[in-house]
């Protein structure tokens, strides 16, 4: 699109949700608009406030703007990087920007090459998305909350990003109690935004307590605003008790009346999905839960639902993961509150039915240095995280540099995981997976959780508002009283749109799964060896503790061979 005074064009990919907002004081200020749009809006924005348009934004996005009066290209991601953006140089000097990586492969120069370290922080790690690298060498993308100015026509193209948005909240003061109410209605005011569509809405509902957080919310909103239509809930189910968290879903759905559609993922059909599951992620992925995701989204879009709100975000904000735990031990530890440190312990292994050992476990995690941890993990049968034998890391890190973050470090505070999960080693890479997978079915996903103003309060409030006794994320169960079942408020276990891969591999996937890695050694150039086979072999049989390695494994092949990548 192009601005009404014919100074820029852009190309736009997302959401502005605040656009009304924009649009009513840009028009104050004189400016005139031809249509509707946020797309707009963000034009007369630009013309109006240059790159600090930004700052007034809400909403996810990406985009590149040519700004043909300065003769300067301007190119920005959302503060979380919700919506993607890649560039990569050609051989021949220019730059090109894209949403996919896959764009890349038409362009005239385009190799498919593997970047060696990233590869081995995926393969030891399970880890994409924590650096502005990606598995391919040579394509970058801007970080989430960054953006770049260009002066190609100038004869510059230097792509040299920096931060426009800083995460830098003040310390918040008030009691649990307001906390409470602030969070209720920041959370109510960041729905109420992403229900802006000329679209259906429908919601994603796992069951837990963040997408039944928003379900019942959204329900609220709705009924207040005399909507007629029906709110519309897409879950995953599992044909294994362990993985079905149907009697969650079924609690929200008596509640709130809501018309509700499921689908068990069959694990079976995985194998005929493979090929375009990972054409449409770009990169390899670390679980077969990304296939569950693809199913509700295939789901939606069959429903003719084109927008939906998804939960993503509010583990990492409000210390949701049992990893957190480790940081809020090591914190009362540090000072000197050894009575609630006690106390705490008892009270999480009466909660969460987690033994002593494990719990000074995560203890020593956070306090001790990660090479004694890590030793200590692997004394009491724990992966260590970086088993090397199974690939080539010698060959992987020929001419690279390790990760910009150590990946075997845990963070020592729950502020300080927080931040890590939401800009580094954690939500990236599930913003990554949710983005191709609703994308791919023509539907767009929406993170009332990842408001930046509801991030900016929850990251300020104190652990204990967060974290304690074993009830994690304290805030926003109080916040939900009375909204939410109390079945699922009061919520111990954790499982998401998780999918029974153990059982499979272990089952009817197990000949799929084995042949798929042999096929991945077979075609890597070696960066995958026949000890992959050996480590399936053994955790198939149950020699080895499960994990998601040989997923890993048959991904990563899966990968290399769909997008023909090389090494070197």
């Amino acid at each position: 699109m192009s601005g009404s005074d014919g100074r820029s064009w852009i190309v736009f990919n997302g959401e502005i949700y605040n656009y009304i907002e924009l649009r009513e004081e840009l028009i104050s200020l004189g400016h005139v608009f031809r249509t509707a749009t946020d797309t707009e809006v963000l034009l007369a924005a630009y013309s109006q406030w240059g790159e600090r348009c930004l700052d007034r934004m809400n909403g996810m996005f990406a985009f590149v703007l040519v700004d043909r009066l300065a003769r300067r290209v301007f190119a920005a991601r959302d503060r979380f990087g919700v919506k993607p953006l890649y560039w990569w140089r050609s051989p021949a000097g220019y730059v090109a920007f894209a949403s996919e990586i896959k764009q890349f492969t038409v362009l005239p120069g385009w190799r498919a090459r593997l970047n060696g370290p990233r590869a081995r922080d995926f393969l030891a790690w399970g880890m994409l998305d924590h650096t502005s690298e990606t598995l391919f060498a040579d394509v970058r993308q801007l970080r989430g909350g960054e953006c770049v100015m260009l002066d190609p026509l100038s004869g510059d193209a230097a792509i040299q990003p920096r931060r426009w948005y800083l995460l830098a909240p003040a310390p918040y003061s008030d009691c649990f109690e307001d906390a409470a109410r602030e969070f209720r209605a920041l959370f109510e005011a960041s729905c109420r935004l992403r229900l802006r569509s000329d679209v259906p809405v429908g919601s994603c509902l796992s069951g837990g307590l963040d997408s039944s957080s928003i379900a019942c919310v959204v329900n609220r909103i709705l009924a207040m605003q005399g909507a007629m239509a029906q709110q519309r809930t897409f879950s995953a189910r599992s044909a294994e008790p362990r993985y079905d968290e149907g009697v969650f879903i079924d609690a929200v759905r008596s509640q709130l009346g809501v018309e509700f559609h499921e689908v068990t993922p069959p694990l079976d059909a995985l194998p005929a999905t493979l090929s375009a599951l990972t054409w449409h992620q770009d990169e390899p992925f670390g679980s077969t839960s990304i296939y569950a995701q693809w199913c509700v989204f295939a789901l939606a879009s069959k429903q003719g639902v084109k927008v939906m709100l998804d939960g993503q975000g509010a583990d990492e904000l409000l210390a949701g993961y049992r990893g957190f735990l480790g940081p809020r031990f090591a914190t009362l530890m540090r000072t000197f509150q050894f009575g609630a440190l006690a106390g705490d312990m008892r009270a999480t292994r009466g909660r969460l039915g987690v033994g002593y050992s494990r719990l000074l476990q995560y203890l020593a995690g956070a306090i001790l240095p990660s090479t004694i941890a890590s030793r200590m993990r692997s004394m009491v049968g724990l992966p260590s995280g970086l088993d090397e034998n199974w690939f080539d890391s010698a060959r992987l890190m020929q001419g690279g540099s390790p990760a910009q973050v150590d990946l075997s470090a845990r963070p020592d505070s729950i502020a300080a995981m927080s931040r890590a999960q939401l800009l580094g080693a954690g939500m990236p890479m599930l913003l990554h997976w949710e983005d191709r997978n609703s994308m791919a079915h023509g539907v767009e996903a929406r993170l009332p959780f990842l408001d930046y103003r509801l991030v900016e309060f929850g990251l300020a409030l104190p652990d204990d508002f967060k974290i304690a006794g074993g009830v994690t994320k304290r805030v926003l169960r109080e916040a939900m009283r009375g909204v939410l079942p109390e079945l699922i408020r009061d919520r111990r276990d954790k499982i998401g749109f998780a999918t029974p891969e153990e059982p499979w591999l272990k089952g009817t996937g197990r000949a799929f799964m084995r042949e798929t890695i042999a096929q991945g050694i077979a075609t890597s150039d070696g960066v995958l060896t026949g000890k992959a086979l050996i480590l399936f072999d053994a955790i198939a049989d149950g020699h080895r503790p499960f994990s998601f390695v040989p997923w890993r494994i048959a991904s990563f092949g899966t990968w290399m061979s769909r997008f023909g990548v090389t090494v070197g």
